[in-house]
């Protein structure tokens, strides 16, 4: 069987070689997944788009109770009515992707009780969907600037669930199809080393 964990030089994209350097052995996927604004028409597929929801309901969650929720848009009318809640910096460059989503959880377990664990089995579904994507050449992008009670409103969503990000879904496109501002900070991410972030014992700020 061969091994997910590779050199993480080894089959990077030109970019993120350019842009990114892991400090230890991890698959090129975790680095060739970022999150781009340009996207192209491009028509994301049934099987691809239902291939990514059905990997983020496989995340794990407490208690099994599967809190998540995916409020999708493909359709012209569709997307008309999520690009009524984007803000306009982001739907300036949302409304080209072919695909929206709407992550939302349930913050009650089936017997009433509050689940406050919704929240972070919500966020680890979506980075299950977001590797999926990266998997079958699709590019996401999680928005959290939106208008959140007008989503609620439009899409009929209970008060019982919290909406947390709009997840734009496609195939990424040129750059050049950005405003000035934008094209400049199309690249891949980096990240604060590792020490920053990672404690042993106890933590030490």
């Amino acid at each position: 069987m061969m091994s997910l964990i590779v050199n993480p030089t080894e089959q990077l994209t030109s970019e993120v070689k350019e842009h990114r350097k892991a400090e230890h052995s991890v698959n090129p996927l975790f680095l060739n997944r970022w999150s781009p604004r340009a996207y192209d028409d491009r028509k994301v597929s049934d099987e691809d788009l239902y291939s990514i929801l059905e990997a983020a309901h496989w995340a794990p969650s407490s208690f099994n109770d599967q809190p998540w929720r995916f409020i999708v848009a493909k359709t012209e009318g569709q997307l008309e009515t999520f690009h009524e809640f984007l803000h306009p910096f982001n739907r300036a460059w949302a409304e080209k992707a072919p695909v929206l989503v709407l992550v939302a959880s349930n913050k009650k377990r089936d017997n009433g009780d509050q689940n406050g664990a919704h929240a972070f089995d919500a966020g680890t579904a979506w980075g299950y969907l977001a590797i999926q994507a990266t998997l079958l050449g699709l590019s996401t992008h999680a928005i959290g600037g939106f208008d959140k009670d007008k989503a609620r409103s439009l899409l009929n969503v209970p008060d019982d669930f919290d909406l947390h990000a709009v997840i734009a879904v496609g195939y990424r496109g040129e750059k050049e199809t950005l405003d000035a501002n934008l094209q400049e900070r199309e690249n891949p991410s980096t990240r604060k080393s590792l020490e920053e972030v990672v404690f042993e014992g106890r933590i030490n700020l």
